[in-house]
């Protein structure tokens, strides 16, 4: 799967496309709170996405140094990111492959209500996070997959630029 520096995707199904579009939509807030469900009702078999490809020591700012803030200045980390605010964490979070983000979020996720910020306890769905949540849900587990890809990579800064395809330059690229 390729994503673009917008964090919009180039290949994925039509049903990923509408649920991370619709995902998209949803405040920083509620984007956290169905990352956060996700991982809590589906956190075991998604454990995560490919275990084998991730390498979580290669972002230590993100699993070690994070854990060590305060709950305000973890939880505007993670909104930053969402947001995909120009942070010194945001550009650390961008810098990953998409297995270490998902990584990322499943550390965050198991470790909610301890060494991480807690959904705090007003806080209340709405019918577009439960209905994005039964959506993911019900996707196949490779759909489940590319849904959270999508969504980990389009979050996060990074100053790289897309590449153009050949459809936007009529140009095929030369080795």
């Amino acid at each position: 799967m390729t994503t673009n520096v917008t964090g919009k995707s180039q290949t994925r199904s039509q049903d990923t496309q509408n649920i991370v579009n619709e995902f998209e939509k949803l405040s920083t807030d509620d984007q956290l709170a169905v990352l956060y469900w996700i991982y809590e009702k589906m956190g075991d078999s998604i454990t995560p996405a490919a275990p084998g490809a991730a390498e979580p020591n290669i972002a230590p700012m993100l699993m070690d140094d994070y854990y060590k803030l305060s709950d305000d200045e973890q939880l505007q980390i993670m909104r930053d990111i969402v947001e995909r605010k120009d942070t010194v964490y945001s550009h650390a979070y961008g810098a990953l492959s998409a297995n270490n983000q998902l990584v990322v979020w499943y550390a965050w996720a198991v470790g909610m209500g301890d060494r991480i910020v807690d959904m705090p306890s007003d806080y209340q769905s709405t019918p577009e996070t439960d209905r994005i949540l039964s959506e993911i849900e019900q996707a196949e587990f490779e759909e489940q997959i590319s849904i959270l890809r999508e969504i980990a990579g389009g979050m996060g800064y990074t100053a790289a630029a897309s590449v153009p395809t050949q459809a936007e330059t009529g140009v095929t690229p030369s080795l």
